[in-house]
């Protein structure tokens, strides 16, 4: 009987240690969580932290913040979170050139890509390449502007800030069809997009959903898109592949990061909500709208796709010794 109470006191002391972490995994959340988002409000992965976050704080009854944190192509965001507890309660909602860009092109970053950790690659979508047909109105074809591109004066193109993918793309273009190219930043996808409209820049490849309804007024001629199929939503529109430039495709990874020591059952649980939540009907159609094919890689499979994604620009920076203080 002795010996039975000292084993059933044992058991009970290490189920003691055990129940806190346990605990703690079957009950989360159990408070308010943070969504950071490292790009301006009314972006692509603003609207789709804002859509995760009314999804779930309606299924698990807990507030879910939307914490805007933007500055140095994505950087200050992707600190806040790299420096936050690792609990699951704070992840960021951004996209990959963070990860796969930055470390390349700054020289100094506040956080390394090792502090965090991939919950879910969700969708990827391409740029629109388009030309200013106040500023270029010669310019009817990829053809076209490269030939521009090639004359004395050279081409300007707008981004959204120094490092998006607008700034990389620019890059990738003035390497692919040795053009001259002055990049001019702008803060944000949308000023990016009015500059070519306005003439202020000859061209830009931005984000397709801002550009179509330029396109569509014939204030911006649409030239091709750089993502591996054509877009659902200007499908007459040739990828750059199919134009003979497969070196100018380029995709935006659309991400959701945890800090690096986040439990993986965690992760996990936090994976599975947001595909969920994305997989609605009303967010698929949402997806569709901002040109975004679904992609719900976790582990080590959306790992791999940065990690490629990751080299391929480091080979693009260092062709293009494109550097940012």
């Amino acid at each position: 009987m002795h010996r039975r109470q000292v084993l059933t006191g044992l058991g009970a002391s290490a189920l003691a240690l055990a129940s806190p972490i346990a605990l703690a995994q079957d009950a989360f959340p159990s408070r308010p969580l943070r969504f950071v988002n490292n790009f301006p409000p009314a972006g692509p992965s603003d609207i789709l932290a804002r859509s995760v976050a009314d999804v779930l704080q309606t299924q698990w009854k807990q507030a879910v913040v939307v914490d805007n944190r933007a500055g140095a192509g994505g950087n200050l965001g992707a600190d806040a979170v790299a420096k936050a507890p690792a609990d699951g309660y704070t992840l960021l909602f951004g996209i990959d050139s963070t990860f796969t860009v930055n470390p390349h092109v700054y020289r100094s970053m506040p956080f390394k890509p090792a502090d965090l950790k991939p919950v879910l690659v969700m969708a990827a979508s391409g740029l629109l390449i388009g030309a200013s047909t106040s500023a270029l109105p010669q310019v009817k074809t990829l053809k076209d502007l490269i030939a521009e591109g090639k004359m004395p004066k050279g081409l300007s193109f707008s981004s959204g800030g120094n490092g998006s993918p607008g700034h990389l793309a620019a890059e990738q273009f003035t390497d692919a069809a040795q053009a001259r190219v002055t990049h001019i930043p702008y803060k944000g996808n949308t000023p990016a997009v009015q500059a070519v409209v306005a003439g202020e820049v000859g061209a830009g490849m931005l984000a397709t959903p801002g550009m179509l309804p330029h396109v569509k007024s014939g204030k911006v001629a649409a030239l091709a898109v750089t993502s591996r199929e054509r877009s659902s939503l200007a499908p007459e529109v040739p990828t750059v592949a199919e134009l003979g430039l497969p070196q100018l495709e380029q995709e935006v990874l659309y991400v959701v990061m945890a800090p690096a020591a986040t439990p993986e059952p965690i992760v996990a649980q936090l994976a599975q909500a947001i595909t969920a939540a994305l997989q609605r009907p009303d967010n698929q159609q949402r997806l569709a709208q901002l040109d975004m094919r679904w992609e719900g890689l976790t582990g080590a499979a959306a790992s791999k796709r940065l990690a490629e994604a990751s080299a391929r620009y480091q080979r693009i920076v260092k062709a293009t010794d494109m550097k940012l203080d």
